[in-house]
């Protein structure tokens, strides 16, 4: 009988991700307490001659803010961010005028198009103890046709995403649908994807689930409705697992066969994974940097566009804003 896992690798990082996607990432700070400027509580929190990237040698990073955490204003162009909430505050800003704060369980989908530029802040909050982080941000590719589309931002809040449960609590399995339905005859649908995604066009197919398995539980994930879907596990927290009775072991992405149900069984310790899922586009990507297109000229033309128009220039205070001390919200 033929293996319904298709391919196993590391995760590395960011993770590898399969057409339609791009790559994903998967940020974990362990903040300290906040100071009265949204910033790390720590004399180490700003260091001119460190190295504020990605260096994961400590228990949390500046990245490319200077006084709080995050990505100041950047631009994009060919593509979508999908970024998922687990622990903390992100303080969105963008070009076309957008902001944003959202917190845990929410998922923000910024298509950007033709162009936008914008920020990513992470606020401290939390001035009497520690400020855990944790997101995903997923590359999602954009089709030739629609790379020039308007840019969009949308705020799939957490009260809007569907959770289901197998079991209790306790022993079973929670699935979170971020977009694909789990099952059609299950009542709650689903927030619709911006209009000019890929994940919305018709028999796209496109699932972006979490799942989280107590010890020891089983389920059997159920097969997509796509002929030419592809179907992907990132196995990001937990210790081993059966995956169709082949064992599998965490800090693995693991590609599946989508036209048959595939049984899932836990090991001793509780796991998490991220399903992606979808038709993939099939076309050439060229990827510079903030840029993902379909040749070289493309990309040569983004920079070009970005030079002469700033994707519509930055009417905020601070290339690095934050929204004081707010709850979360949207504005338009």
């Amino acid at each position: 009988m033929k293996s319904l896992i298709l391919k196993i690798e590391s995760l590395g990082s960011p993770w590898k991700t399969i057409d339609p996607f791009l790559v994903c990432a998967h940020h974990v700070d362990h903040y300290p307490r906040g100071n009265n400027k949204l910033g790390p509580n720590s004399s180490s929190s700003l260091d001119e001659s460190a190295d504020v990237g990605f260096d994961e040698a400590g228990t949390w990073n500046m990245y490319f803010g200077r006084q709080v955490p995050g990505f100041p204003a950047h631009p994009h162009r060919g593509f979508e961010t999908i970024t998922i909430m687990r622990k903390g505050v992100v303080d969105h800003s963008d070009s076309m005028g957008n902001s944003a704060r959202y917190a845990e369980g929410d998922v923000q989908w910024l298509t950007a198009g033709r162009g936008i530029l914008h920020a990513e802040m992470f606020p401290l909050l939390n001035q009497d103890g520690p400020n855990p982080f944790e997101l995903f941000q997923i590359w999602l590719n954009l089709p030739a046709q629609s790379k020039m589309v308007k840019p969009n931002f949308k705020m799939f809040w957490a009260e809007t995403i569907p959770t289901h449960h197998v079991g209790t609590v306790d022993d079973g399995i929670e699935v979170r649908c971020i977009v694909g339905q789990l099952d059609e005859m299950l009542p709650n649908t689903p927030p619709t994807p911006p209009a000019n995604s890929w994940a919305a066009r018709p028999g796209t197919d496109l699932a972006i689930w979490t799942i989280k398995m107590a010890p020891g539980a089983k389920w059997t994930l159920p097969p997509a409705d796509g002929v030419d879907t592809r179907r992907q596990l990132l196995y990001f927290s937990g210790k081993s697992m059966a995956l169709a009775h082949e064992h599998v072991n965490s800090g693995t992405a693991i590609e599946v066969c989508c036209s048959k149900p595939v049984e899932l069984v836990n090991g001793s310790e509780p796991s998490e994974l991220l399903l992606l899922q979808g038709r993939p586009i099939g076309e050439t990507v060229v990827q510079d940097g903030p840029f993902v297109m379909n040749s070289t000229d493309e990309i040569s033309q983004a920079y070009a566009d970005y030079r002469l128009t700033q994707f519509g220039g930055w009417d905020w205070s601070s290339k690095e804003p934050t929204h004081g001390r707010k709850s979360r919200f949207e504005s338009l």
